[in-house]
């Protein structure tokens, strides 16, 4: 049986951000504000060297009740045992990526466009990133963004849980869970704040309230 996963505050982990304090303590003190999901997510990094960072998450967040998910890497996910493989439209395909991480684990998807999520396969992929919901200077190469209405039309169409990521904080959080998706992902609205982990309780506060 695959692990749940949390999607409402789902933190993606960047490393130039959390440059200050590192990726583990930004992690350590975001699950103490309360999100419960972390994605490690580090494009110049090896496998080897995820399995190491990796492995000092899974320390951060024991006993937490906290996720772990592994970015673009199906081996390192697979070393970890980490709940969850995220996965790009441009990275390996999703039958490999289900194959590689077996039936048990959770398998995330970034769509960009309603044809992504009409192509979505239920039986493979347990939840979709759709990306980006609005410019940000994190990722660099990501597609046209999609606003609030795109989200909105790419959940519906889409199958599984969404979550909204790209130049998101807690100040969309009405409008992102508006819009049908089951979360918010972050990056700079917590990696590289001055307090993480107010940062953090402060997007979690923000997603409960737009559930009410």
């Amino acid at each position: 049986m695959r692990p749940s996963l949390d999607l409402s505050a789902y933190l993606v982990l960047d490393p130039g951000l959390c440059a200050g304090i590192g990726m583990v303590e930004t992690a350590r003190a975001a699950v103490a504000g309360g999100v419960r999901t972390v994605q490690l997510r580090h494009k110049t990094a090896a496998t080897r060297e995820m399995i190491e960072i990796g492995r000092a998450l899974l320390e951060a967040l024991s006993g937490t009740g906290a996720k772990l998910v592994i970015n673009d890497d199906a081996a390192a996910a697979h070393a970890l045992d980490a709940a969850a493989l995220h996965i790009g439209q441009g990275d390996m395909a999703v039958k490999q990526a289900r194959c590689a991480i077996g039936p048990d684990k959770l398998l995330g998807l970034s769509v960009e466009t309603e044809d992504h999520a009409r192509a979505v396969d239920a039986g493979l992929v347990d939840y979709v990133g759709v990306s980006p919901v609005f410019g940000t200077p994190t990722k660099a190469d990501h597609a046209p963004p999609v606003g609030i209405d795109g989200l909105r039309r790419i959940v519906e169409i889409c199958p599984v849980p969404a979550v909204g990521i790209g130049g998101l904080g807690p100040q969309h959080a009405r409008e992102v869970i508006g819009a049908g998706a089951d979360g918010l992902a972050v990056v700079s609205a917590i990696c590289g704040q001055p307090d993480p982990e107010l940062a953090a309780r402060r997007l979690v506060k923000a997603v409960e309230e737009a559930r009410r």
